[in-house]
């Protein structure tokens, strides 16, 4: 049991929460800023570029949140995301993205999971509170059977590994940690048709208690996999899904679910919208 431990501190990294400790800015100059001795960062948007930031480390699997204050008043057009990706053409990618509206309206939560490069996994959301008002905590938890996304602890959204019924599922791809603001008036509100108003520039996001508990991917893929799954995750209960009362509150919140998009996919819906515990 001790040696177990031993290991198992070996191969897991949990961030302390300073961004200067945890995190590159990758983009932007100026636009992004680590504040209050890294315990906070702010993501700036302007005419000539958005800005974004990524962990230092590599991870494969793993829970990550960190906590955001959205782009105030009227955000129409911009896109604010907190996502993990891999690199290269066939990537793996776990998206959280926040799509602005105009003064008044709601943002919209856009959810979306690739793996081997393909996505077209959307759901979307609008959230229960006004995002830009106080810091809410947005979370991903990844592990070899599932991909949890949850906001303020509150899962929303549960995307199982469904391998055994020939649907591909991010697994092996080590994946570091994003977040950026940037300017797409081309498709983020209401399909592109109200467009950025740049006499509100620029615009903000800011961020505090980024955490990133996660297997380290230079351990190796195989140690990561089968002591992250069975140690951290209870084995076979972190494949539960939503249960009922979860699906029924969040059912008024979803505004949008590939699932049910069949104009989409004529030819009928992806295998894993057909399994009993898909949301």
């Amino acid at each position: 049991m001790i040696l177990l431990c031993v290991f198992m501190a070996s191969i897991m990294t949990a961030t302390a929460g300073n961004f200067h400790q945890d995190v590159d800015i990758t983009w932007g100059g100026p636009r992004a800023n680590i504040l209050d001795g890294g315990r906070q960062l702010s993501l700036s948007l302007d005419k000539d570029s958005g800005s974004g930031f990524q962990s230092k480390q590599e991870f494969l699997f793993g829970r990550f949140d960190v906590q955001m204050k959205l782009v105030p008043r009227n955000s129409a057009g911009t896109v604010t995301t907190f996502y993990l990706s891999s690199q290269g053409g066939s990537h793996d990618e776990i998206d959280f993205e926040f799509l602005g509206n105009s003064s008044g309206e709601p943002y919209t939560l856009h959810t979306n999971v690739y793996s081997q490069g393909k996505g077209n996994r959307e759901q979307q959301f609008h959230l229960w509170f006004d995002p830009t008002k106080g810091f809410h905590t947005y979370s991903i938890d990844w592990s070899p059977e599932s991909i949890k996304f949850l906001v303020d602890n509150i899962p929303i959204r549960v995307f199982h590994n469904w391998e055994k019924i020939g649907v591909s599922y991010p697994k092996s791809q080590p994946m570091r940690v994003y977040s950026s603001l940037w300017n797409a008036d081309d498709w983020a509100t209401r399909g592109g048709l109200v467009k950025t108003d740049w006499t509100q520039a620029p615009f903000t996001a800011s961020y505090r208690n980024f955490n990133a508990n996660g297997c380290v991917a230079s351990t190796g893929s195989s140690s990561c996999a089968s002591k992250f799954s069975s140690t951290l995750q209870g084995g076979a209960q972190s494949d539960q899904g939503l249960d009922a009362r979860s699906r029924n509150r969040l059912s008024k919140f979803m505004i949008y679910n590939y699932c049910t998009d069949h104009k989409r996919f004529p030819q009928g819906i992806p295998a894993e919208c057909k399994r009993p515990r898909f949301l």
